[in-house]
Parts: structure tokens; C-alpha cells; sequence
């Protein structure tokens, strides 16, 4: 798109009040004031820590065409105003004109929830590509099509981002889309722009209670995308009622394809067994039952399976194909991802940062009877505080080592985030082994390393054959973020340097 008049992207927006000409010719749309060219729209939004509105005069000088704010002030007379109750809502309708509106003409499924929104997208993924359709995803790992991958700043872009990778997808020939569609884009109206065919809702555990400040907030966000944004164009949604959340949700949603373990959910297993090869089972549908084989481990990607079931489902897909789809699935990165060895060991790295996720992992881990258990894990910084001792008592029952470390320390302090995620742990053990202790001890006990290199290795040199080592919080993540400072690191490289015996090439 070169250029469209401003009446055209008018076209969705409620407006207050416009001053200036309706031929005014917009050549871009911009949230950041240091990245407007002449002729773009800047839209004034108000972010956690600044206001766009302090930035008007900055957008104005880079030759802003057009300001969308919320609070009306003076403009140049060459310059067109639109007030608006919501920017960021306005952002994203405008985007979505401005770039060909291409969600109108792609099969779109958003996937919502605390856990397990990335593995239901690869899961969805394999299922349409057997439909034989051209699925583009956009998700916590990247943003792909075909052969083309884009790195993830955010679970959900900002809406101008996102509807402008989308329609470059669509371009090259992506027909479906397939989105993660966390709480903070629901709050910000950053997917306000997006036709959605199907709305997933896997789960709702704590997690990002610093944004929300309370659960029933964080499941607001979450219910919205169902009861309002998803029913616009009378969207399907798909509710993992094995969650309290998503039953209260299916509740109130008559129309909801339920999935779960229980017996009344419309797609459920009839009989299913884990084991350290994977799921297999037989799964009921009301289009019929289908066998699932899965690579997959444990009860909660069994709900992740159900729940991509349902989506294909709701998509009109035949459950054969299903069958095919789940059962061919790419293994998401950093989600249980197994790290190869000769020591005997089933070594893992996972996504796991939350008290529910690393439960259901460890428990999940347990019910497969290793030797031992040693979780090596920390928090990350600048974020909810609150989960810190949670995650800290939930790692001491489920492992027999615990091995504390830095995550993503960001501004805080390393040793602070430890000491919190300690008052946890100490709950289960109330005193720290040494590192000798950790190597001759018997029972179960913990030990603090704040290096997170230097805890891996540790936690390597522990290993014996039948024993299980877990990495986990940061999953597919290739970084650690240290003050501001974003350095290459990837637990994976790590574990297999630290298992091969080699040094850290300076």
C-alpha cells in the first residue's frame, strides 16, 4: 500500500470529532514518533510507562500527515485530527483498512490461555498443512509462512505490525492464520482488527498479575476475546473445560465446542495411554472418533492435543485428518524438548515459567519414574513477584535436586529474585545443601547457583543413567536479558557443551 485518503480508513473507526481535509493522503501508520515519515498517521497511544500524546510535537516535525489522539489539541491547519475514545483501538482498525483488511480473506484461529497456546498453534499448523492448506503463525517462538521466519518480539505484535506481516503472508500465499493472542494484546485492542473463525481458550493460571493485578481482571481480558471480539464475525470458540476458567466460560457460551478429560465435553478421550513414547488413544468427537498417536508427553498435552482437535473441528475438518495432523506434528521448540546424551539420562529443556506449568511438567516427569528429578530454574526480573515462592515450593516437593538460578534478571537484582523464589523452597527444605552435599546426599534438598552457565554445568556433572534433568524457564529463548543488555544464550547450546565436557569459547 502506497498511500490511501484518510476518509477510507475512517471507514471502522467511531470518531469524536475530525478537523481537516477527508482527501488528506496517509502514507503510514506509526505508534513511535521517531519512526514517522512524511505523510504517516501518528496515533497518540498511552502505553504502561509513557503517553503518545507527549509526542505529538516530535511526529509533527518527522511530517506527520495525521494524528489519531484522544485528547484534542492544535493541530497545523495542513495537518488532519481525529479524536478518538480509544487510540489503540482506532491503531488497529485503521490497519487493518490500510493493509488490505487480509484476515477477511484467511481462515483465523486465535489460541488464548495461560499455557499451552504455543504448542496448540504447532499442533493446528500440521493439521491444516494435511487439509492442504498454507497456514501462516504467528506465536511466542516467531512468526512464520512456508520458509519464511521472522523473529517474535511479542506473543501479539502491535496491531499495526502484526496486520502488516499478516498481509504479507497472505501476499505470498497463506491461506489460514493461526495466532497466539496473549492478555496483553486483548487489553491493548491490538487484534481488534482480525476476523477470527475459531477463538481457543486452553487454560487460566497466575501469571502476569503484575499487568492485571488480580485473576478475575486477567480472565476479563481473556473472556472478551470470546464474548465480544471473536462473536463479530460469529466465530466458533473451542474451551478447554477441564479449567474452572473455561468451564465458567463454556457456561456462558452455548455454542463452544468443549474439549477436555471430562465426560461431558464434546471432544474427550474414550481411552488414552501416556508413556515416555508419547499419547496414543482413541478420541470421541461429534463428527466421529479418531485414533491419537502423539509424540507428546503427559496429561496436559493431552488437553493441548484436544484443544487443537477442537480447533480443526470447528474448522470443518475431518477427524481422519486430524489424526494425520496430530500424529505428524512438529515438536515445539523448548517445550519438553529433549536434549540428546550418553549418559543414560532424559534430559529437557522447557518453557515452564509459572507455579502451574512447572507443576503439571513435574508432575507429568514423575509419573514416568526416573531415578531422580534435579529442575534446574529461576524467575525472571521486572516481573510478578508474587509466583516467585510459588514456583520455588512447587519445584522442592516435585524434584529431588532443585537447583536455583538466574533467569531473566533484567533490572533486579539476581540474588533478590533468588532469596524470594528461597522463601518457597524452604517450605519443603529448610536447609540449603553445599555443593558436596548435593553430590553425596541421599533424599532431596536444594542448592543455590546464581550463574545460570555455572548451574547447568553443575547439574550435569549430577547425572546418572535413570536420572531426569530438566532446564527450565526459558524454553526456546536463545537470550538472557542482564540490566538492559540482551546476551546469546540458549539452555539447549549449554546442556550439549556442558554434556560434550567442552569449555565456553571466550
Amino acid at each position: 500500500m502506497d498511500s490511501m485518503k484518510i476518509s477510507a480508513l475512517l471507514k471502522r473507526i467511531p470518531t469524536r470529532r475530525f478537523a481537516g481535509s477527508q482527501d488528506t493522503k496517509i502514507a503510514g501508520l506509526y505508534y513511535d514518533s521517531r519512526r514517522v515519515s512524511p505523510g504517516g498517521a501518528f496515533f497518540a497511544v498511552r502505553g504502561s510507562a509513557v503517553d503518545g500524546h507527549q509526542f505529538i510535537d516530535d511526529a509533527l516535525t518527522r511530517g506527520a500527515a495525521a494524528i489519531f489522539m484522544e485528547e484534542e489539541r492544535p493541530l497545523p491547519v495542513e495537518v488532519a485530527g481525529v479524536v478518538v475514545d480509544n487510540a489503540r483501538r482506532a491503531m488497529a482498525l485503521a490497519a487493518a483498512e490500510f493493509f488490505g483488511d487480509p484476515t477477511a480473506a484467511m481462515a483465523t484461529v486465535g489460541v488464548t490461555g495461560t499455557n499451552g497456546k504455543t504448542t496448540v498453534t504447532y499442533l493446528l499448523e500440521s493439521i491444516l498443512r494435511v487439509a492442504g492448506r498454507h497456514p501462516a503463525v504467528l506465536g511466542t517462538v516467531n512468526y512464520r509462512f512456508g520458509g519464511a521466519q521472522l523473529p517474535a518480539p511479542h506473543t501479539t505484535p502491535e496491531s499495526v505490525d502484526l496486520l502488516q506481516t499478516v498481509a504479507g503472508f497472505h501476499a505470498q500465499g497463506a491461506d489460514s492464520l493461526i495466532m497466539e493472542v496473549s492478555s496483553h494484546a486483548l487489553d491493548q485492542q491490538r487484534v481488534a482488527g482480525i476476523h477470527f473463525a475459531v477463538g481457543v481458550f486452553t487454560n487460566l493460571t497466575p501469571e502476569h498479575l503484575d499487568y492485571h493485578g488480580d485473576m478475575e481482571t486477567y480472565f476479563a481480558s481473556k473472556r472478551r476475546f470470546l464474548t465480544e471480539l471473536l462473536a463479530v464475525d460469529g466465530g466458533r470458540p473451542v474451551i478447554n473445560i477441564d479449567d474452572t476458567y473455561g468451564a465458567r466460560l463454556a457456561a456462558e457460551l452455548p455454542a463452544a465446542l468443549t474439549c477436555g478429560l471430562a465426560a461431558d465435553a464434546l471432544v474427550r478421550p474414550r481411552e488414552v495411554h501416556l508413556s515416555l513414547a508419547g499419547i496414543e488413544g482413541t478420541i470421541d468427537t461429534p463428527a466421529g472418533a479418531f485414533n491419537l498417536r502423539s509424540p507428546l508427553l503427559g496429561q496436559f498435552n493431552l488437553q493441548n492435543l484436544l484443544c487443537a482437535a477442537g480447533a480443526g473441528l470447528a474448522l470443518g475438518l475431518a477427524p481422519e485428518t486430524i489424526a494425520e495432523g496430530l500424529a505428524t506434528a512438529t515438536l515445539v521448540p523448548g517445550r519438553l524438548e529433549r536434549v540428546e546424551n550418553d549418559r543414560g539420562a532424559l534430559v529437557l529443556v522447557d518453557y515452564a515459567h509459572t507455579g502451574d506449568a512447572l507443576e503439571k511438567v513435574l508432575t507429568t516427569l514423575r509419573e514416568l519414574s526416573p531415578r531422580r528429578i534435579i529442575t534446574v530454574f529461576g524467575c525472571g526480573g521486572d516481573r510478578d513477584r508474587r509466583k516467585r515462592p510459588i514456583m520455588g515450593e512447587v519445584t522442592a516437593r516435585l524434584s529431588t535436586l532443585a537447583v536455583l538460578t538466574s533467569d531473566n534478571p533484567r533490572t533486579e537484582d539476581p540474588l533478590v529474585i533468588l532469596e524470594e523464589i528461597q522463601e518457597g523452597v524452604r517450605r519443603v527444605h529448610p536447609q540449603e545443601w553445599s555443593r558436596q552435599e548435593a553430590q553425596t546426599m541421599p533424599g532431596t534438598g536444594f542448592i543455590t547457583i546464581p550463574d545460570r552457565r555455572e548451574a547447568i554445568e553443575f547439574a550435569v556433572t549430577l547425572l546418572q543413567p535413570g536420572d531426569l534433568l530438566l532446564v527450565a524457564g526459558k524454553g526456546h529463548e536463545d537470550y538472557q536479558i542482564v540490566g538492559r543488555e540482551r546476551r546469546h544464550f540458549d539452555d539447549r547450546e549449554e546442556l550439549r557443551r556442558a554434556l560434550a565436557g567442552t569449555e565456553v569459547t571466550p
